[in-house]
């Protein structure tokens, strides 16, 4: 199955989360139809990528918390793989704490659009703030490891670094935050030397 042009379906959608971010900072509550006007696309458009505008709203926050890889690394010269990454597992962890129940409406929503059958397969679900992140993280040290390890870690680091393992870690796993942390940096210790090997 083709998925069309991947990275403009991802500008597409954060085109929607800015569009409705500018329109919160005015102090309102915007439609979808509004939020779709802002960004430039027809309403149908809109509607593809969220199916409400609740589904929309309660990601804005997350948005906006979000630190891009510029910001995250500015200033940090080390190149270590484990270092860089930890540094963005901690911002995540920084984030979640301040935005936990957002991030489990939000995977809630994309969790019942999935089992509904409701969601474009072609379409993005969730905006990936993690993958980057990681592949900045891991870029100063990409002459360590074979092209095929290095594709493969930076997806297995993103199994561990986001919302999901929060919801493993505190509902699954009954981990407390600094267990959590423990846990998660050995995984990443883990997965970072295997893929060296």
């Amino acid at each position: 199955m083709s998925t069309g042009r991947p990275n403009q379906k991802r500008r597409t959608r954060k085109d929607l989360l800015d569009a409705a971010a500018r329109l919160m900072k005015q102090g309102r509550r915007p439609s979808l139809e509004e939020i779709a006007e802002e960004a430039m696309v027809s309403r149908a458009t809109a509607y593809r990528y969220f199916p409400s505008v609740e589904a929309l709203l309660v990601e804005v926050p997350l948005d906006l918390a979000a630190i891009g890889a510029d910001e995250l690394f500015e200033g940090v010269s080390t190149s270590d793989p484990l270092a860089r990454v930890a540094r963005v597992d901690d911002m995540f962890d920084t984030m979640m704490s301040a935005n936990e129940a957002q991030l489990r409406l939000m995977l809630a929503s994309s969790l019942e659009r999935s089992v509904r059958g409701e969601q474009d397969e072609t379409l993005p679900m969730r905006q990936n703030r993690r993958s980057p992140l990681i592949e900045a993280a891991l870029a100063p040290a990409r002459a360590e490891f074979k092209p095929a390890d290095y594709a493969k870690l930076s997806k297995a680091l993103a199994f561990f670094i986001g919302t999901e393992g929060l919801v493993v870690a505190k509902d699954v796993l009954q981990l407390d935050d600094a267990e959590t942390r423990k846990v998660k940096r050995w995984a990443i210790a883990a997965l970072i030397e295997a893929a060296k090997r």
